[in-house]
């Protein structure tokens, strides 16, 4: 955690070649041996930051203190789909639909008491675009 107590939201880092390496969850250790020879990798997912430091890496760890839109691009949901026969992909919180959030929030007990408050503002914050975009586009 940071000094402010704020909580991780997004683990990764990229390579010199452009590879991109995310750990999800806890001891979700990732690698990469990149084209200059030289080996990357994070670790921790969500509860700490283990990293390699060989100084060329690109940093894209997000935090829950961070500004909302970096958030909500940043956070992410694993889904096998609406039926649960697809094979695991990841959606970005920005490009869920509301119905897919409100979904979780009302199905998904275990999750997160961090992933429940950012997903409820997400949804809040749809509402205020919303009304934004009525106000200006009734003028």
């Amino acid at each position: 955690m940071s000094e402010n107590n704020a909580r991780l939201v997004k683990n990764c880092l990229e390579t010199p070649d452009g590879t991109i390496l995310y750990s999800r969850h806890r001891h979700d250790y990732a690698h990469h041996i990149d084209e200059n020879g030289k080996t990357y990798f994070t670790d921790g997912g969500l509860d700490y930051v283990r990293c390699s430091a060989n100084g060329d890496e690109i940093h894209h760890h997000v935090w829950n203190d961070d500004p909302f839109d970096k958030v909500r691009e940043a956070v992410e949901w694993g889904t096998y789909g609406k039926d649960g026969d697809n094979p695991l992909s990841w959606k970005r919180l920005c490009d869920m639909t509301s119905d897919h959030i409100e979904a979780i929030l009302e199905n998904v007990p275990s999750i997160s008491s961090l992933h429940r408050e950012i997903f409820n503002l997400e949804l809040k914050h749809r509402e205020s675009e919303d009304a934004t975009h009525f106000i200006f586009s009734n003028n």
